[in-house]
């Protein structure tokens, strides 16, 4: 049942994760090799680790949306996912570090990043209710 309400989040999730590819999480001067500031955007493919991440994960949540026969696994699935969101906001958090302070700011869209790990919560909280709604109906069989 694709139409069910975590599929949604999820989906949303992937949507998320895609436009951190494009839109940019941090931008600011940073220093070159010669000392001379340059204006940078930090995305997804600003790091090879970020962009290796943000890949698996929209793999896998876009995976995941189409295990919904199997709660279970999708279940842990949607936790790991979790996980590598919150990992992926902690290096591009690091990544913001390599910038110059005071020259240099979040931008608007990184809400998108932040969102991800949220609109995956609300899924697993959907996957769960699921899964303890069936166990209660198999209990009355």
């Amino acid at each position: 049942m694709l139409q069910r309400m975590q599929s949604i989040w999820m989906l949303l999730a992937a949507i998320c994760g895609i436009l951190t590819m494009k839109y940019s999480f941090f931008s600011g001067n940073k220093l070159g090799d010669n000392q001379a500031k340059l204006f940078e955007f930090l995305t997804a493919t600003s790091s090879i680790l970020i962009l290796i991440l943000t890949i698996a994960l929209v793999s896998g949540i876009l995976i995941d949306i189409f295990l919904y026969k199997n709660r279970k696994l999708q279940l842990r699935i949607a936790i790991l996912a979790i996980v590598v969101s919150v990992v992926n906001i902690f290096l591009y958090y690091k990544q913001t570090q390599k910038f110059v302070p005071g020259e240099s700011n979040y931008d608007l869209t990184a809400i998108l990043s932040l969102a991800i790990p949220i609109f995956l919560i609300l899924a697993a909280r959907g996957i769960y209710r699921d899964q303890k709604l069936v166990k209660s109906l198999d209990r009355l069989r």
